[in-house]
């Protein structure tokens, strides 16, 4: 590729290099890497380790795309090393004996045979021919798990690292529901329980921490990030009452160190005080309290510092001191929903009080309901209609349909249409029908009557809809847009 062009395009996600003249007439173009789909790629550079950089933008438009990122092009000569994508342990922690099942993902980009050696932590390496590893833990603590994959030719590549903990399994939180498990509706209770269990332990319901809240369209990211603060606070917590932390410390009042509430205030608007504070306890410090020094803590690990230190910031945090909701109980969605904010996720959380010298181990779930007016965005599959820059479905044939994946119908009475024609009086049935197009019908009407009662499904599964749109006869000339949908409860 040296004095070759390279390029890309937006909408149809190809990268291609062009080779020219000397004075720069184009001569051909080929593809790069055809076999690869871009998500709309906006920009690239090259950077100085000379390996191509992508940004790509996602294929949604004006939204936060899952599938958005950065991505980096390698040329490899010659031999080329294997391709680790995953290592996958199938239950990352269990009581004594633990039994470790470990599989990883990997190929040879030139066909070849692969080896796998297996890091098991402690300096324990073992050697197989195939991807997957099962060995037993007989004694009790937390093992970095890794494997490196050789080809024939000695290039190798490194899976990423996985913790896993022999002696103390993760406790386990399941969230259920009563109602419709798929769609929440303004003003309508949702009926929730939040059950635990700690294998090997008794549940302590003061560690259980439950919340809600409304998120941005199906854009969970911040989601799971604020679930995994308020559980983070939970294991800072537990690893302190492990540590000899307590003994000069105490989290309000007198003792020989500060009160850990004036140490979360005084640096509570300092941006890199857990950085700076986790240095001292690993470090040792004198002079900022008083006289007294604490004494270095040099064989903590840094992780579980920081995890502390989290927790003591988070005591005069005033967004983080939140009361938990109850383990049963219900939540009311307001009567208005914001359509930025159109997403209820439950999230609740345990963290168990560790065994036989290992850490605390939390397990979070979230359970996420959608408001009961669907984004025309989230709808992936249709025939017949045409998706215009504003999201609106227009049909371009005389019979055409839209899905609606993988929905729970239990509750559900009718699905609203906000459909608009021209002429007014086009001759379309509507039909609703279940799991395909040509499905038991559930409901039918036709344009002049849009609200759609359907037929109850209490099977407790999750069903795909189809919204049939039929033409009573040729009406090529019709202009039918699709603008809304949603779904109405009994």
């Amino acid at each position: 590729y040296n004095g070759k062009l390279i390029i890309y395009e937006w909408v149809r996600g190809w990268v291609k290099a062009v080779t020219m003249a000397p004075n720069g007439d184009y001569l051909s173009m080929e593809p790069i890497m055809a076999n690869l789909d871009f998500a709309a790629p906006i920009d690239m550079e090259l950077g100085p380790d000379g390996k191509i950089y992508v940004l790509e933008y996602g294929k949604g438009w004006f939204s936060k795309n899952p599938d958005a990122g950065i991505a980096r092009i390698d040329y490899l000569k010659g031999n080329r090393p294997p391709l680790v994508s995953s290592l996958i342990i199938e239950k990352p922690s269990g009581l004594l004996p633990y039994k470790l099942i470990a599989k990883v993902k990997a190929k040879d980009a030139d066909g070849g045979p692969l080896t796998y050696v297996w890091n098991l932590g402690n300096g324990l390496k073992k050697t197989t021919n195939v991807p997957e590893l099962q060995h037993t833990f007989t004694k009790a603590g937390e093992y970095p798990i890794s494997v490196q994959v050789f080809d024939k030719e000695k290039a190798s590549a490194k899976s990423k690292v996985i913790s896993v903990f022999a002696g103390n399994e993760h406790p386990k939180v399941d969230i259920l529901l009563t109602g419709n498990k798929s769609f929440y509706f303004p003003g309508k209770p949702v009926n929730y329980q939040v059950l635990v269990a700690d294998k090997g332990a008794v549940v302590n319901k003061e560690r259980i921490y439950i919340s809600n809240s409304y998120t941005e369209g199906t854009d969970l990211a911040g989601t799971q990030l604020g679930h995994q603060q308020a559980a983070q606070t939970l294991i800072g917590k537990s690893l302190m009452a492990k540590s000899d932390c307590s003994t000069c410390h105490k989290i309000s009042g007198v003792s020989i160190g500060p009160a850990f509430d004036k140490i979360s205030a005084k640096y509570q608007k300092e941006p890199k005080a857990v950085d700076y504070l986790a240095s001292k306890v690993i470090k040792g410090s004198s002079g900022v309290w008083g006289e007294v020094p604490m004494p270095a803590h040099t064989a903590m690990k840094e992780t579980e510092v920081k995890q502390i230190v989290e927790w003591v910031m988070s005591l005069s945090a005033k967004e983080t001191n939140i009361v938990s909701l109850p383990t049963i109980g219900k939540i009311t969605p307001p009567e208005t929903i914001s359509k930025n904010k159109s997403v209820l996720t439950i999230k609740a959380s345990y963290t168990d009080m560790g065994a036989r010298g290992l850490k605390s181990l939390t397990t979070t779930n979230t359970y996420n309901l959608k408001s009961n007016v669907i984004h025309l965005s989230d709808i992936k599959d249709f025939y017949g209609f045409n998706r215009d820059e504003n999201e609106l479905f227009n049909l371009t044939q005389n019979n055409g349909w839209i899905k609606l994946s993988l929905i729970d119908l239990t509750g559900i009475s009718a699905i609203n249409l906000v459909v608009s024609s021209q002429p007014t009086d086009a001759g379309y049935d509507v039909e609703i029908r279940l799991d395909q197009q040509g499905g038991m019908i559930l409901g039918k009407s036709n344009l002049s009557k849009l609200n759609i009662p359907i037929e109850g499904i209490t099977d407790n599964k999750f069903h795909d809809v189809y919204i049939v749109f039929k033409a009573i006869k040729n009406t090529n000339k019709a202009t039918i847009s699709l603008k809304a949908v949603s779904v109405e409860s009994k």
